[in-house]
């Protein structure tokens, strides 16, 4: 779509970050079928860990929205947002979403990202998060990402420590999940910290 090429990133251009045996990219309207179908298809497995779904969540309107969403928050130096695909045969696995950028005195990012059901406890979220740090750190200029999860989330407790995250403490009724406050554990890296390469 037009709003689409018109999209640079810092260094110009839109990225592939690339792991072992996956990549990440900026999500396309041509990407909708895949994503639709990968998430439908997970919601049961997702929806405990995430914002309320709309009654119109998987729809092609909701996904346009959504990428106008990504792009004018990219341009804006606000959030960036990439989809993940598996190298082999190029199936989409997931996301992962840098959101809250902030510059100043702060120059930090929370980091999301959900895998679907299929490709869960693979080791490709796991990848596409350590693909992540050398963007958000030498790409972006940024000193810290931040990440968040639900305490009994231990699949992805484990995912964090594993990428080189430190659990920082608990926040008390942090973020709406699936409609309701609930707690999570923050984890936080630095840029002069070790994280793993993949």
């Amino acid at each position: 779509m037009a709003f689409m090429r018109g999209l640079t990133f810092p260094g110009g251009q839109q990225p592939v970050l690339r792991g072992r045996r996956i990549y990440l990219r900026y999500p396309r309207m041509a990407d909708y079928a895949a994503w639709a179908r990968l998430r439908g298809d997970s919601r049961a497995f997702l929806e405990p860990w995430e914002p309320l779904w709309s009654d119109d969540e998987l729809s092609k309107a909701a996904f346009r929205r959504r990428l106008k969403r990504y792009h004018h928050d990219a341009r804006q130096d606000q959030a960036y947002a990439f989809l993940v695909f598996r190298q082999d045969d190029d199936a989409l696995t997931g996301g992962v979403t840098l959101s809250n950028v902030r510059r100043g005195v702060v120059q930090t990012c929370a980091m999301g990202y959900w895998s679907g059901l299929p490709f869960a406890r693979h080791g490709y979220t796991f990848e596409a998060v350590v693909a992540m740090v050398p963007f958000i750190f030498e790409t972006l200029g940024l000193h810290r990402i931040e990440a968040a999860c639900l305490p009994d989330n231990t699949a992805s407790r484990a995912l964090l420590a594993k990428a080189g995250f430190r659990e920082e403490g608990l926040a008390l009724r942090y973020l709406q999940i699936n409609g309701e406050w609930r707690d999570h554990v923050l984890f936080g890296l630095l840029e002069d910290e070790p994280w793993p390469k993949v």
